[in-house]
């Protein structure tokens, strides 16, 4: 499997950025603008046709999966492989196939990974949360359970969600499209259009979720493809795509109504009305961030932390697909309001579609490309300091 050479890409400005000095941003540049970190581009996995979810041991290997169901790893020599995997019942579709990956809490001690993806025997058809372990030369996957079944999927392949967030308390946030089912996102007893949130070892809801018996976290959604927690808060925030307009970042309160609702009447599945219904919702929760009157496609959603991203350090990366970048977002402390925002341009257009983005401890940045014909990419980003 082909590794491309080192990128070195060199900027020295931020595409549009707007800052407050009461947050914390530093002293601008000359041109009125904070300055963003010169950026190191290298490719760690190359050949990849659509890999959706990207996750690094603690050893150093990284794991990335492709749509139709192919795992493949690069172990900390540097070798690259597939991983023998059953997926016999994987069902690729469109927007649909293998799609997030995370590694448990205790990965280090278990070796335990979950994934998401479409599955189908005969005439049932669902997304589900799969359990695996992985063995310890990184050469195969072994199933251990399935967590939760039955999340529901769109004929036409649209509206998957599927992004997974292990968290410190022994849960798993689990983000699911509506589908394009028009009632999902406002119907308690769908699992369409929400955050759910499990026990990582039974799939079970855990007893403090916001609704008795249920594994909902929040409703109002319409195709959550981001989750991520911001570092030194342990918020959550989603990052959902829109309609024709209004793609979102949230932060995500238990029990909380993100204000979708596609149903105005005899099942039809209306993309007209507002991603946040404020008027036909109530109370439903304002967004963090919009994309206002043209969608991006927003795919996935980082921290990134370290002092290598000067100002930028603890800013929101978010994926972008159809914009074809990396948007960073700098929040208020309180995860409220975007204070600044810029996509630097080594990361806008150069890869094509970005599916996912995953902050790493050591300051880096995992990305994933989904542009397809075997043509994709596992990207390593880290800014260089002092250039």
């Amino acid at each position: 499997m082909a590794t491309h050479p080192h990128r070195h890409l060199s900027w020295a400005a931020v595409l549009a950025v707007s800052c407050t000095a009461a947050v914390g941003c530093g002293a601008p540049s000359p041109d009125g603008a904070v300055g963003f970190p010169t950026l190191d581009v290298v490719t760690e996995i190359g050949d990849l046709d659509h890999p959706w979810d990207v996750v690094a041991a603690s050893d150093g290997t990284l794991l990335t999966g492709e749509r139709a169901g192919r795992f493949v790893v690069k172990r900390p020599d540097g070798s690259t492989g597939v991983l023998a995997v059953d997926l016999p019942d994987l069902v690729v579709h469109d927007e649909l196939g293998l799609m997030g990956i995370a590694l448990a809490t205790d990965f280090d001690a278990t070796r335990t990974l979950y994934t998401c993806h479409t599955h189908a025997v005969g005439e049932i058809a669902d997304i589900r949360v799969q359990s695996w372990t992985a063995d310890i030369l990184w050469t195969a996957l072994t199933p251990t359970g399935v967590l939760i079944e039955g999340l529901p999927l769109s004929d036409r392949g649209r509206h998957g969600g599927s992004r997974l967030l292990p968290r410190p308390d022994g849960t798993l946030l689990i983000s699911t499209g509506d589908a394009t089912q028009a009632s999902a996102p406002q119907d308690l007893n769908s699992f369409g259009g929400k955050v759910l949130r499990v026990d990582a070892s039974t799939g079970a809801p855990p007893g403090d979720n916001p609704f008795p018996g249920s594994v909902i976290y929040t409703l109002g959604h319409r195709n959550v493809q981001g989750l991520t927690a911001r570092p030194g808060t342990g918020d959550v925030f989603s990052v959902e795509q829109g309609t024709h307009r209004d793609d979102e970042v949230n932060r995500l309160i238990a029990g909380g109504n993100y204000g979708w609702k596609p149903d105005t009447g005899d099942g039809f599945y209306d993309e007209s009305v507002p991603m946040t219904d404020l008027d036909r919702v109530p109370g439903a929760i304002a967004a963090v961030w919009s994309s206002g009157p043209a969608t991006v496609a927003t795919a996935s959603g980082t921290f990134v932390t370290g002092p290598g991203w000067g100002h930028w350090d603890g800013a929101l990366a978010v994926g972008v697909q159809k914009g074809r970048k990396v948007l960073f977002l700098r929040l208020d402390p309180a995860g409220a309001q975007v204070v600044a925002e810029t996509a630097p341009p080594a990361l806008a257009g150069e890869y094509g579609r970005i599916r996912t983005v995953a902050g790493q401890p050591d300051g880096s940045l995992l990305v994933t490309t989904d542009n397809g014909d075997g043509d994709d990419q596992v990207l390593r980003v880290t800014p260089a300091t002092g250039r």
